[in-house]
């Protein structure tokens, strides 16, 4: 049975395990640390000095924050400063369109895992999934799962779900977990939306306990944060992160 068959035949109903939110974002919530570990650190703005990326190491660093998130160019600036913290680096690929080409998308995601990149953040290709191009969706991550999954990286593939209608959405979420995604990701940040409580419902209902659901754009408050965790996620991603888990208490 293909991809887009399967997809079809489910009519998007899916029986996939629970994830309890309520009892992770509790556990998340208890204290600065547990929320910091499941923070990606984030700095993607095109302007970023590498005297900013440095800051930001050393503060994923010091807060022990889920990974170190920048551009490619600054991979092995980050994966200098950061070897042997045990915190990870992670990169964006086809970032922040989703209009790479397969053969693009294989090259960036071996050449950041073999600079020591330890999770790819990706968006998928969005116009191709609102043509109907459902098995060129499904090429494109499981291309660059393959990449990652092989030199032991995370996927993380990003939705951009401001600008996909509910439909879109399940299939979006759907279509990447049966590719290989170990995260669906709400969105890039740089589109006319961000990360939404509904929209990370949703995509938790999708993936159960089947993968992973990481929320980022526009998440600057503590209060968004248990808010997003409430409705499913277990990553976040954020640029405010220092002032978020300040909030609980880290200094």
């Amino acid at each position: 049975m293909s991809l887009v068959t399967a997809i079809h035949e489910t009519d998007l109903d899916f029986d996939n395990g629970t994830f309890d939110s309520a009892s992770f974002a509790a556990h998340t919530l208890a204290g600065w640390q547990t929320l910091a570990s499941i923070i990606d650190h984030t700095l993607l703005k095109p302007e970023a000095t590498r005297i900013q990326i440095e800051n930001l190491c050393d503060e994923a660093i010091r807060y022990r924050f889920a990974c170190a998130m920048v551009n490619p160019c600054w991979a092995s600036a980050a994966v200098s400063v950061l070897s042997g913290t045990g915190i990870p680096v992670g990169v964006t690929i086809g970032f922040p369109l989703g209009a790479s080409l397969v053969s693009t998308l294989r090259t960036e995601a071996t050449t950041l895992t073999r600079l020591g990149v330890r999770e790819l953040d990706m968006v998928m290709p969005i116009g191709q999934l609102k043509s109907g191009n459902y098995q060129a969706v499904q090429h494109a991550i499981h291309a660059a799962a393959i990449v990652a999954h092989h030199h032991g990286a995370l996927l993380k593939v990003i939705l951009e779900t401001c600008l996909l209608n509910v439909e879109e959405k399940l299939r979006a979420s759907e279509i990447a977990i049966q590719a290989g995604a170990d995260f669906i990701k709400t969105s890039t940040g740089f589109s006319i939306g961000g990360a939404t409580a509904a929209d990370v419902a949703l995509m938790r209902g999708v993936a159960g306990a089947r993968t992973g659901v990481k929320a980022a754009g526009g998440i600057r408050t503590l209060a968004d944060v248990r808010a997003l965790l409430e409705a499913g996620a277990n990553r976040i991603g954020a640029s405010a992160s220092v002032a978020i888990v300040r909030e609980l208490g880290a200094e």
